[in-house]
């Protein structure tokens, strides 16, 4: 052999190496060659070990038999199929920036055609979402972006005095106006957002499709007191404060116009609405802020009702194709 084919065929064979270690930078699971785990998927993403348990529970899930699941920066991306359907689920853990990392993460090294996101929230309207009932919010905004107010201010939108107890007056904390957050998307510039529609199409067919589900009303041996029902056209509010005080709650319902409070959905739509993919929201009412708990049947059933309204429409979406044909 030449000298000179020998140095094109060392050439070639670098080239092809660092083709390869990039592919698995970009997809850890592209060194499998598994067609299977290669075509879009539709990405649910949970929150909570107990939204993992109503999952679980269900019986509907099957992972994968070669390639059950695949484990990226410390979270588990679990590769199978949901109602016939093909999926990656994702726990992404508490507030804003676990969820939109884990987001990232699972749009970067997955093909996924859309985003269902799932999980419990609290009622900040009893009177149209009780516990154990489902929103499916038309919008979402992130109400943890303030702009705090020197003390003097006339301005702000939350005024800490109004709330003094026995008497409203002056207020040290003076007051809080909230801000937009600034929504990144491919080919446009930065936009100054606060509400966070989810995709037309999607909402559209979810009014459809889940309208006449049934929901779970008992648990272990406990019932909730009332029939459960899926609830569209309310709003969310999502930041990374766990709401517990009823006077906020009902601040953020009457201000915004807002029956729900959680601590990603917000971040789950802002990731999908920046990388331009399809996504909606189902919560299920676990507890009422600023009343007590409902006990764990109440809040297992919020998470299982969620999980059935999202198992449902994943349903409703046809089967996309392989892409590895």
């Amino acid at each position: 052999m030449s000298s000179v084919n020998l140095v094109v065929m060392v050439v070639g064979l670098l080239v092809l190496a660092q083709q390869s270690f990039q592919m698995s930078l970009r997809n850890p699971v592209a060194e499998t060659n598994n067609c299977k785990i290669d075509f879009t998927r539709l990405g649910l993403v949970l929150t909570s070990d107990t939204n993992e348990k109503a999952l679980q529970d269900s019986g509907l899930f099957t992972p994968d038999a070669e390639t059950p699941y695949v484990d990226i920066a410390g979270r588990r991306f679990h590769i199978g199929t949901l109602n016939a359907r093909y999926i990656v689920y994702v726990k992404i853990g508490g507030n804003s920036v676990n969820a939109a990392i884990a987001v990232q993460i699972l749009l970067n090294r997955f093909r996924i055609h859309g985003i269902i996101h799932f999980g419990s929230a609290g009622s900040l309207d009893i009177k149209s979402l009780a516990p154990g009932d489902v929103s499916v919010p038309l919008a979402v905004a992130f109400t943890g972006a303030w702009n705090w107010k020197k003390f003097g201010s006339e301005e702000g939108k939350l005024i800490f005095g109004e709330f003094n107890y026995p008497v409203n007056g002056e207020n040290l904390l003076a007051s809080v106006d909230y801000d937009t957050i600034k929504l990144f998307s491919k080919g446009q510039s930065p936009q100054d957002v606060f509400w966070l529609p989810s995709t037309t199409s999607w909402y559209s067919a979810a009014t459809k499709v889940l309208q006449d589900l049934e929901l779970s009303r008992c648990y272990d041996g406990a019932c909730l007191t009332s029939k459960p029902k899926i609830v569209f056209g309310t709003k969310g509010s999502s930041s990374d404060s766990y709401i517990k005080n009823k006077a906020y709650g009902d601040f953020l319902h009457k201000a915004f116009n807002v029956s729900i409070a959680d601590q990603e959905s917000a971040a789950v739509a802002w990731t999908s609405l920046s990388n331009e993919k399809p996504f909606i929201v189902i919560r299920g009412a676990s507890n009422v802020a600023g009343e007590a708990s409902p006990g764990s049947q109440a809040s297992y059933l919020a998470s299982y009702n969620a999980f059935l309204a999202a198992a449902k429409f994943i349903e409703s979406i046809p089967t996309p194709r392989l892409a590895c044909e």
